[in-house]
């Protein structure tokens, strides 16, 4: 007998291998079908967030002459945090100039990213206003954290468990622990000018690859607003600047003498040239008594607002405690006790003072490290520069300044001439940064020096500009000067 064929219901082994292979292969397809198909999902569901996000975000430029950087951020986040599902975000923006990080918008309960004292924070009614100001007031250096990680290395983060990554800081707070993490850089162009964070998927799920692609999406959809909206608060603190310089510029210059006081036997002159920037020079002449006056020039170190009001603060105390005061490093003492309590750690005055008697033509001067006064005798090319000890006020206590501080008496006669000046005047640059210097000044001052005061000062402004030609100067030129007659 024969065997029995291996037949099943007809067919054959090799036509059952071919619909097995048939089966196998369409089973294949059908999985990649899906795969695409899941695929197409995943990108028309970024596509469509990305054009939501560009609409929602676009609504804040609608109608607006400025766009207010925190109210962008907050969209931005807020529109993240809910696209990807995340408890709670932030948006850590770059300071180029200090190279540091600082959180500009806070969504949800976010955990800190640093190490935190445990003393800092604590559980209560007010742990969210502890953790805000906590992550507010915590700057951030390039390749500190994992947050200033992203930003100096531009490349995104996606921790998936981040209970056992040993990066992810943790606190105690049981509310405040982070599961899961992306950390996104926002670039414009080559350079990342901030960072965007994601923590905790809602319903104890875990960030996927989708949800980092989709928040990689977004933040590369809001780097452009974010830095148009930087360029324009930089421009509005840029308008800020230029109100505030036009304020200190209107101060300043209502402090500088509006007309010098005329003497029969003294020839009084000054003039202030004002930079591009705002200085804080100042000038006057005070009249102590009938027969004495009290000439002062003075540099402020502080520019803007706070230099002019410093200086008007100046003023009216010198003017103030100039009667009956005929020594000059007394009056620099008084200024510096008064004075230096109310100075900035980076600001100080420096100051030359001097008290002239108008009769016997006897000047009395003091340097608070200010430029030495310039005497030229009648008849004489030798300049008299003659530096008394003395240091600038507000930089050292009241005893110690006024044991350093000297006063210098000179004898003047008919046709001697005195000049003072700021470092503007001898520190004015050219276009090859070269400076007028000392010698210059002297020579201009003895070419010049048969002239009135008036005209001698004249003659010298006239030459340091015509020395700088259109370089623009960031310094103040001022000057005074006294020729007896």
């Amino acid at each position: 007998m024969n065997p029995p064929s291996l037949h099943l219901a007809g067919i054959g082994i090799p036509t059952i291998t071919l619909i097995l292979l048939l089966i196998i292969g369409l089973l294949s397809q059908r999985k990649r079908y899906q795969a695409l198909a899941a695929e197409h999902r995943t990108l028309l569901q970024e596509k469509e967030a990305a054009l939501g996000f560009v609409q929602n975000v676009g609504s804040v430029f609608a109608d607006a002459e400025t766009v207010e950087m925190n109210q962008l951020l907050e969209r931005v986040l807020h529109y993240a945090v809910r696209t990807c599902k995340a408890g709670s975000g932030a948006i850590y923006l770059r300071d180029n100039q200090k190279k540091t990080l600082s959180a500009r918008a806070l969504s949800g309960v976010m955990p800190p990213l640093f190490e935190v004292e445990p003393t800092a924070l604590q559980v209560g009614s007010d742990t969210t206003q502890q953790l805000h100001t906590l992550l507010t007031e915590k700057t951030l250096a390039l390749g500190e954290t994992l947050i200033g990680e992203v930003a100096l290395k531009g490349n995104s983060e996606h921790i998936y468990d981040a209970e056992m990554d040993v990066r992810v800081p943790q606190t105690p707070i049981e509310f405040l622990r982070i599961r899961t993490l992306l950390l996104v850089p926002m670039r414009f162009g080559d350079d990342v000018i901030g960072v965007m964070i994601l923590a905790n998927r809602t319903g104890n799920s875990r960030f996927a690859n989708s949800d980092l692609n989709l928040a990689q999406a977004l933040a590369a959809q809001a780097s452009v607003p974010i830095h148009y909206a930087g360029l324009q608060e930089a421009l509005e603190q840029k308008r800020q600047l230029d109100r505030d310089m036009q304020i200190a510029r209107q101060i300043q210059h209502s402090l500088l003498p509006q007309s010098l006081p005329w003497l029969p036997t003294v020839d009084v002159a000054g003039f202030n040239h004002p930079a591009l920037d705002i200085g804080g020079d100042y000038y006057d002449v005070i009249e102590i008594d009938e027969k004495h006056i009290g000439l002062v020039i003075a540099d402020v170190s502080g520019k803007g607002i706070g230099g002019a009001l410093m200086m008007a603060v100046c003023r009216s105390v010198l003017q103030a405690n100039a009667q009956n005061e005929y020594d000059p490093a007394s009056m620099l003492t008084s200024l510096n006790q008064t004075l230096s309590v109310n100075l900035a750690e980076d600001m100080f005055i420096s100051m030359l003072y001097m008290v002239l008697n108008t009769e016997t033509h006897l000047l009395s001067y003091a340097r608070a490290g200010h430029e030495a006064p310039l005497i030229l005798h009648k008849d004489t090319t030798e300049m008299d520069r003659q530096e008394t000890a003395g240091i600038a006020i507000g930089l050292i206590d009241t005893p110690t300044f006024s044991s350093i501080t000297e006063t210098r008496n000179v004898q003047l006669k008919s046709g001697d001439l005195v000049v003072t000046y700021t470092d503007g005047i001898t520190e004015a640059m050219n276009e090859q940064n070269q400076e007028w210097g000392l010698s210059q000044l002297i020579e201009s001052i003895q070419t010049h020096q048969k002239d009135t005061a008036s005209d001698l000062l004249d003659h010298i402004e006239a030459d340091v500009l015509s020395f700088v030609g259109n370089t623009p100067q960031y310094d103040d030129m001022t000057m005074l000067a006294i020729q007896i007659r």
